[in-house]
């Protein structure tokens, strides 16, 4: 479906959770999220008749995001019937990779394509503080399990965090050395609460061309990311910058939450609710939160807040 700014949507980004078991500093409080109702969040059932609904409007790619999709106890169930909708042509996750050596398999089997994994260090002291709770180890035998699985495409999200992990931008490329994987690099967004980092925390993605000057252009299309390669590498090294280049001139999608509101725009506060509509009435509702996407997301930096109203887990990440 074309907006009133004339950009096709195709790309759906479905929460299935405000929980994750991690507290990453930028992304949820520590003592983790106020757990809602069965009775306020999305059951199955409507999450695959939104998937339906977006699916006749044109959506023909959708991402599974949280909180941490694999705390879901159905998320299997959930990708694979997203799989099978008519018109879905590629189905995604975004993981903290904690849990896929038990998942990557079956998520495989669902139908899934890709799968992109949040690790913003190879320090397992920084991995503990800046998750709160995670061990290192755990992702990395994640990463393995999905490079095991045999998934489409590996991604490795990377956010760029002032004072935090400007000194590892090296050693996280050098993945793509390793392992048939892409390393994205993302400058970290002001969210409604990105935990105690201040303006020193905002790196711009121009610093990994620094630190890098040998890595060579790319000329390959993969959505928001600028691509580059190292020499010889086995993978992609991507720059996503959302602060210092934004993209919302060609931004091609939209954001249903867990507890079943439509977000055209990651940073405003327009909701549409979707919980408890009919298919026909969500179809309807949907049709009009796409055609009345925000131009840009307005600015973004120190000063300039997001406006989203809501922490990343609680939109989808």
């Amino acid at each position: 479906m074309i907006d009133k700014f004339g950009r096709n949507i195709t790309y759906l980004r479905l929460s299935v959770t405000e929980l994750c078991n991690l507290r990453c500093r930028y992304c949820m409080p520590a003592d983790g999220v106020c757990k809602k109702s069965h009775t306020e969040m999305l059951t199955e059932d409507e999450m695959i008749d939104v998937v339906k609904a977006a699916a006749s409007l044109g959506i023909t790619k959708v991402r599974i995001t949280g909180g941490e999709p694999l705390v879901k106890k159905n998320i299997v169930s959930i990708c694979e019937r997203t799989a099978n909708v008519d018109g879905i042509e590629e189905v995604c996750l975004t993981t903290n990779a904690v849990l896929l050596p038990q998942y990557a398999k079956p998520l495989r089997d669902a139908g899934v394509n890709r799968l992109n994994i949040s690790l913003d260090t190879l320090n397992p002291e920084k991995y503990a503080y800046i998750t709160r709770t995670g061990v290192l180890e755990d992702a990395m035998q994640g990463i393995q399990a999905a490079l095991d699985a045999g998934f489409e495409k590996v991604k490795i999200n990377a956010v760029l965090i002032g004072g935090f992990n400007e000194d590892e931008i090296s050693s996280l490329a050098e993945l793509t050395m390793q392992y048939p994987i892409d390393v994205r690099f993302i400058e970290m967004m002001p969210m409604y609460d990105s935990g105690d980092f201040d303006e020193t925390g905002l790196v711009p993605c121009a610093k990994v061309l620094e630190v890098l000057p040998e890595l060579q252009i790319v000329n390959a299309s993969d959505g928001v990311a600028e691509l580059y390669r190292l020499p010889n590498a086995l993978g992609n090294v991507g720059l996503i910058r959302p602060i210092s280049a934004h993209f919302c001139g060609t931004c091609n999608r939209i954001r249903v939450t867990a507890d079943g509101k439509l977000k055209p725009c990651l940073h405003a506060s327009t909701e549409y609710a979707l919980k408890g509509l009919s298919f026909d009435d969500m179809k309807t509702v949907m049709a009009e939160a796409i055609y009345h996407k925000p131009q840009w997301h307005g600015e973004l930096d120190t000063i300039h807040r997001s406006r989203a109203g809501r922490n990343m887990n609680e939109i989808g990440g």
